[in-house]
């Protein structure tokens, strides 16, 4: 499966949303910095996720690491 989702991408975009939302007078600046710092704790709990170690198994007896 070939897996093309962009992370940065997807944050740009949503903080965008964010963005709009305090310029329309939807949330406060405080509700704003709130949002944003969720947002970053969900990108950096994204790549954590992302950047993980994976296994290749020739038989079930033998395990290569590979990644991090």
């Amino acid at each position: 499966m070939t897996y093309n989702f962009d992370p940065n991408k997807w944050y740009d975009y949503q903080l965008s949303i964010i963005q709009k939302r305090c310029r329309n007078g939807e949330i406060t600046l405080e509700k704003y910095d709130l949002a944003v710092s969720e947002l970053d704790h969900k990108l950096a709990a994204m790549w954590e996720r992302l950047d993980g170690t994976y296994i290749i198994e020739k038989d079930p007896d033998e395990k290569r690491h590979r990644g991090k």
